[in-house]
């Protein structure tokens, strides 16, 4: 969901579980001339709260059957990669690609007071919404940490749709269940999770593949809006949406459709996006493109611990407009001012920074520490996010930080994202 201003952060983020890997260096590799290292040993395992008998999606059997690279996440066995991280990552970039977010949870809220709850729930103004308009925000604790990020659609003026992070989606219940019994708002709560999947196809010829299978207008959807087709209107399916969202940095669509038709939609665009140069795309590429775009990704640059103002999501977080959840807190944190502030940064040298490493300044002291890092496809360059004092030494783009990975001491300099658009 994004965080940089003039790039929107398209929502969903890919949330690790919170184990810290005894080896912070092992990642997943590429048999290919850089390391793209997006994946920690966390996501291999089940966390602590997570059942260890694996769920699937609807296109499982469609994901087997390419051949794809599965692995563990959000207790789903989901595909990393088909033909390869590097490769499905510049396909997004150049033409598209086709990615199964099916783990992704949908809750809807519907009822008479469903506006008052969800502008109480998120901290971004739901006032801003018309039907057939989506936001990206955020929700708070009280104390202003980020429970989760996510994206609100608006149905009907009685009803909104929220998307949440696939390794958020019981946690965020609770939460939503609890400030919903405590507003004592007339509106109803439920998990749509497993009555809904998601495709995304993303990439500058993503529109150009959907014109092929529908004769919806689809060109006429601007971003952070969707359209809903009668039943049976699109490709068949009974309930869906078309949504100019997505995670990577480039155009695209999110398709919302009930499972049973999941696999038919894949296909048919698959078949339609094949002279077109698409290719099937898994989680190691969609993290690789949302960093390389300097997006947020839930469990490095946002938790608990973490305000949305420090977190550079100052633009979907209004404490002006409503009293939401922790809006004292983001209130207070604004008027004193952010201590620390997210930034970007490109590495010159060769070398990596992981999420831990620490960030040191030209004397040596640690000021603070990498969240998110991983090799550039596009730049051929390691990029990565990282809190720093809010100062101007260490904030302004162009300055130079210090990264320690290992026994070695990289320099870098800090830039704001997009980083393959940079310069």
């Amino acid at each position: 969901m994004e965080q940089w201003k003039g790039g929107r952060q398209m929502e969903r983020n890919l949330k690790p579980f919170n184990l810290k890997p005894s080896n912070p260096a092992f990642t997943i590799q590429l048999s290919v001339h850089i390391c793209l290292a997006t994946f920690r040993p966390s996501l291999l395992l089940p966390s602590p709260m997570e059942s260890t008998t694996l769920r699937t999606t609807p296109l499982h059997a469609v994901h087997v059957a390419l051949g794809a690279k599965m692995m563990r996440f959000a207790g789903f066995d989901m595909p990393v990669q088909y033909s390869g991280i590097m490769d499905e990552h510049h396909a997004v970039r150049q033409a598209a690609g086709l990615f199964d977010v099916s783990h992704m949870g949908e809750v809807f809220v519907r009822g008479p007071q469903a506006f008052e709850f969800v502008q109480r729930l998120v901290t971004n103004d739901a006032a801003k919404l018309y039907d057939g308009k989506a936001m990206y925000t955020v929700m708070c604790r009280e104390d202003g940490g980020a429970v989760d990020d996510l994206l609100v659609y608006r149905i009907a003026e009685d009803e909104y749709l929220l998307v949440i992070n696939a390794s958020n989606i019981e946690k965020d219940l609770a939460h939503i269940r609890a400030q919903h019994e405590v507003s004592g708002f007339d509106c109803s709560i439920e998990d749509a999770s497993d009555s809904t999947a998601l495709l995304a196809l993303q990439g500058p010829k993503a529109f150009d593949i959907i014109a092929e299978v529908t004769d919806l207008p689809v060109a006429g959807i601007a971003f952070y809006h969707f359209i809903q087709p009668e039943p049976g209107a699109f490709l068949g399916c009974q309930r869906a949406i078309l949504s100019y969202t997505g995670y990577t940095g480039e155009k695209g669509l999110e398709i919302y459709c009930e499972p049973e038709k999941a696999e038919e939609v894949w296909n048919d665009l698959m078949a339609a996006g094949e002279r077109h140069g698409l290719k099937p795309a898994g989680l190691g590429a969609r993290d690789t493109l949302r960093l390389e775009a300097g997006f947020c990704l839930y469990g490095h640059e946002l938790d608990e611990s973490i305000n949305p103002l420090e977190a550079g999501l100052g633009w979907v977080t209004k404490p002006d407009a409503a009293d939401f959840v922790g809006v004292e807190a983001v209130r207070e944190m604004k008027a004193a001012g952010v201590p620390r502030k997210l930034i970007g940064f490109v590495i010159d040298e060769r070398g990596i920074a992981r999420q831990g490493c620490p960030i040191s300044d030209a004397e040596g002291n640690e000021i603070g520490e990498v969240t998110s890092g991983t090799q550039s496809p596009v730049l051929g360059k390691g990029v990565g996010l990282g809190f720093v004092p809010n100062n101007p030494d260490y904030t302004t783009p162009g300055s130079t930080i210090y990264l320690s990975v290992r026994s070695r001491t990289l320099e870098a300099i800090v830039t704001k994202p997009p980083f393959h658009k940079a310069g």
